[in-house]
């Protein structure tokens, strides 16, 4: 399904919109530490992309791409992430669909890793739907900061999400995770509101 247009000129982020588009172009991220203890039990991985996802498609900003005929945004999104080969010690990044149903996904998500998970290529899965945003995983290594340059042309709107390795601290089990969003699209208050939904979803998950 195509992004929808937005209405440039009735838009309440048109100002904002074209200056961080033309003017000032500028990406920006952050790292926080979600309290996954909520998660124990669980397989983390396939978790964190469906919570991530759920929370995604509850925000347009997070949804907002670039069209040729201007800004547009999509109805609901797909994660594509990162899975890594142990042998030859590299990844592939395969796409899984999405369902609000957390069961469903899993099944989908155990097929589609199981399927590729031993693959040479970069992007094994055909298909892979416009409306996808990136999630990695880096479970060797906790961190406390972290920048991904995407180096197109500065326009790339859709966010991009990184977790690190969980560790324990004062009884609860935390999970790096960083967030990089363009700043024509999304301010700090926006990033805030969706980690707290985040966090909620986290707290409220009921899982397989």
């Amino acid at each position: 399904m195509p992004p929808r247009l937005i209405d440039l000129e009735s838009w309440d982020r048109r100002e904002f919109y074209l200056h961080f588009m033309n003017e000032v172009v500028c990406t920006w991220s952050m790292t926080v530490e979600l309290d996954i203890t909520p998660l124990e039990g669980q397989r983390l991985y396939p978790a964190m992309l469906w919570l991530l996802t759920d929370t995604v498609d509850r925000f347009p900003e997070f949804r907002t791409t670039r069209t040729p005929r201007g800004p547009g945004v999509f109805d609901a999104m797909t994660p594509s992430y990162t899975i890594f080969n142990g042998e030859r010690k590299n990844f592939s990044a395969i796409w899984t669909e999405f369902s609000p149903d957390y069961r469903e996904f899993l099944a989908r998500y155990t097929a589609d890793v199981e399927r590729y998970r031993t693959s040479a290529a970069f992007a094994p899965k055909p298909g892979k739907p416009e409306n996808c945003f990136d999630v990695s995983m880096l479970p060797w290594t906790a961190f406390t900061g972290f920048n991904i340059n995407v180096y197109d042309d500065g326009h790339y709107l859709l966010p991009v999400f990184t977790m690190g390795k969980k560790f324990s601290r004062e009884g609860k089990t935390l999970l790096p995770l960083a967030l990089q969003v363009h700043h024509a699209v999304c301010d700090g208050y926006h990033a805030g509101v969706f980690l707290e939904a985040l966090q909620a979803g986290i707290d409220n998950f009921e899982g397989a």
